[in-house]
């Protein structure tokens, strides 16, 4: 899975847009998905802080853990 995959997957969840960010940064309170120094990164974005870090060697392994965490999380979906 890649993130293109990756985000239209989310939109057939039909989870918030603000829920995550695909883009890496730190948006706020967002799973975010980011590529740093060949390393694809996911973690929990929130105050400018990132936690849960996990690091992945492969964008698919990267995507995975990120839709497992937004699958897990009730609170990401549209009402």
């Amino acid at each position: 899975m890649n993130k293109h995959e990756l985000r239209a997957r989310l939109i057939d969840l039909n989870v918030l847009e603000s829920a995550y960010c695909l883009e890496g940064g730190l948006p706020s309170e967002s799973y975010t998905l980011a590529e740093e120094a060949g390393r694809w990164q996911v973690y929990y974005s929130e105050r400018g802080q990132r936690s849960s870090l996990v690091e992945f060697d492969d964008e698919s392994s990267a995507c995975l853990h990120l839709l497992g965490l937004v699958e897990g999380d009730r609170t990401t979906r549209r009402r």
